[in-house]
């Protein structure tokens, strides 16, 4: 199997360094290319090394991580981009997963860990920390509570019927809704076409024509609808 390869996108220069050391020592199947200091020279590397990956921070100067995400993944689709930050806020970890990042870590991840989710990204499976996700489900469930402690549907969202199924499940073809299962277990629209045999464009447009039949905006709504119908 080819090694898979890196690129590290961060300011903090000595991070970054270490960073490199310990992937290209310790990962046999992993090769870093370089280190951009910036979202700037991220999307410049990016073009010019056509990394597999890239580790990219949130804050740096002359272009934040998120606005390189959103350059590189339509010029560059194949790349998978996993966010590594200290940043908890839920407004950036959603900015970054709807540009196109595979995933978001923070920084006190261990070593081996980070190994570990560079290399599922081969499946195609987002990675996300899970103090990230816990808080994204904390966030999607704050306020839709009844007084009577049973969740209340937002509006525009796909309700419960009598017999205890859902409207979605009515309104989706056979397709969507097997691409609607592959969302809710988090997989990205890279995944989701090779499990499929589908191409990326494809799934693209199917995720659109499903966002547009459930009233959704996102994946994380996605995956509250799921958790509702089980």
């Amino acid at each position: 199997m080819d090694k898979l390869k890196i690129l590290l996108a961060d300011d903090q220069v000595l991070f970054a360094e270490s960073l490199r050391t310990f992937l290209n020592n310790y990962a046999g199947d992993l090769a870093v290319l370089g280190i951009a200091v910036n979202g700037r020279e991220a999307v410049a590397m990016a073009a010019e090394m056509e990394p597999d990956v890239i580790l990219m921070d949130i804050r740096m100067p002359e272009m934040d991580g998120v606005e390189a995400v959103r350059i590189i993944k339509p010029r560059q689709p194949g790349i998978k981009i996993i966010m590594l930050s200290t940043y908890h806020e839920d407004a950036l970890v959603r900015s970054a997963l709807l540009a196109g990042a595979s995933g978001y870590l923070l920084k006190d991840i261990s070593p081996t860990e980070l190994i570990a989710a560079i290399r599922a990204l081969r499946s195609g499976i987002m990675q996300i920390s899970p103090e990230i996700a816990r808080t994204l489900v904390e966030e999607l469930y704050r306020g839709e509570r009844k007084a009577d402690g049973k969740e209340a549907l937002l509006p525009g969202t796909p309700g419960e019927k009598k017999d205890g199924t859902f409207e979605w499940l009515d309104d989706l073809t056979n397709r969507e809704r097997e691409i609607f299962t592959l969302i809710a277990t988090g997989y990205d629209n890279e995944g989701i076409a090779e499990k499929l045999n589908l191409a990326v464009q494809t799934v693209r447009n199917q995720v659109s024509t499903i966002y547009s039949k459930l009233g959704v905006k996102d994946r994380f709504e996605i995956i509250r609808l799921a958790n509702r119908s089980i």
